[in-house]
């Protein structure tokens, strides 16, 4: 069964393919692809790693909107593998190729969320507002640690804000060193806490990298080596989390693991109503007109948004929310299931 030569072919031939505009290229791949599965189709009739790819093919096709009928390209020569382990060891620091070349199909992703008050949105796109103070996990798995610490928006209220995150990308084989990042209230930095922007000396190094999107206020951390994306905000006197995560990375933890954000959610206990309450800082209409100017649609990033401007009476909580949202519209691999109403 030669499966695994057409999977490393149609890699070889979209690697360079990228974003929406890829189009006739990625069809004719796809194609070609269908193709290399046909003629195997004797030989791997009983290959698990086949019909993953036939399904996968399949998929891809009805999602870009392939014509079965049409080009197909040549097939490019498959790169060397760099030792007897074969296809196990090729680029094993780019998680997406890999999974690609193993399973011919790209990885699923997920995301979460954390920002403002803090609302949690969860991995399974389940929305909470809540008061927690101290220090909460969001992310405890074994490739990433993830927490954050929250302190109360303003004296004597219930609503409370991320004053600090701390993120380690654990040490993982061949790729990376054990990476902290930390971040506080008027210190977003671009580097890791030992000073490094990479993962460190290991082959992969540089399949862990943060860039500044904004100085001081706007840092994102790639992990390819995990098929991960963070972004970490500042937007007033409150920090924001996003992160776009693979399902394999996302889910890989023990029971014990249980109490994780943005796996679970709040914890009953800690959920607050969003509906303005009592005397706020900020009349509530006041606030909601702020909130439309950012975030014309009102879902639960709107509402968010005026529930932490009557809060705090901070107009720059409207940025939270808009930044949130904005991290959304990059991360979620489902794009219908960007805005949440209640």
């Amino acid at each position: 069964c030669k499966i695994l030569r057409c999977n490393s072919e149609y890699v070889a031939a979209t690697l360079h393919l990228r974003g929406p505009g890829r189009g006739a290229a990625f069809c004719t791949a796809l194609r070609s692809y269908s193709l290399c599965t046909r003629r195997t189709a004797r030989t791997c009739r009983g290959d698990l790693a086949f019909h993953s790819a036939v399904h996968g093919i399949e998929d891809l096709m009805i999602q870009n909107n392939c014509s079965k009928e049409g080009p197909t390209a040549p097939p490019r020569p498959r790169p060397p593998a760099p030792n007897a382990q074969g296809f196990e060891s090729l680029d094993i620091c780019d998680y997406e190729q890999s999974f690609l070349y193993k399973h011919g199909r790209p990885p699923g992703f997920q995301h979460c969320a954390a920002f403002g008050d803090p609302h949690i949105r969860t991995f399974h796109d389940d929305f909470h507002t809540c008061r927690v103070e101290g220090s909460w996990p969001l992310l405890d798995n074994d490739y990433l640690f993830v927490q954050a610490t929250s302190s109360p928006v303003a004296k004597g209220s219930n609503a409370t804000v991320t004053s600090k995150l701390t993120i380690i990308f654990k040490n993982m084989k061949e790729c990376i060193d054990q990476k902290v990042y930390q971040a506080e209230l008027d210190n977003v930095p671009a580097a890791f806490q030992d000073g490094s922007v990479n993962g460190g000396a290991r082959p992969g190094g540089s399949s862990l990298v943060i860039r500044e999107r904004s100085p001081g206020r706007h840092v994102e951390i790639r992990a390819a080596y995990i098929g991960t994306t963070i972004a970490v905000r500042q937007a007033g006197r409150q920090l924001s989390f996003s992160i776009r995560a693979a399902e394999e990375v996302a889910r890989a933890f023990t029971e014990e693991q249980d109490l994780q954000l943005c796996v679970g959610g709040c914890p009953r206990s800690q959920r607050m109503s969003r509906s303005p309450r009592g005397h706020g800082r900020v009349p509530a209409e006041t606030a909601r007109a702020l909130c439309r100017e950012m975030l014309p649609v009102e879902d639960v990033y709107f509402q968010s948004c005026v529930f932490d401007v009557v809060t705090s009476g901070d107009a720059n909580f409207t940025m939270a929310a808009h930044g949130a949202l904005e991290d959304a519209r990059l991360f979620l691999p489902d794009a219908e299931k960007l805005h949440i109403f209640p």
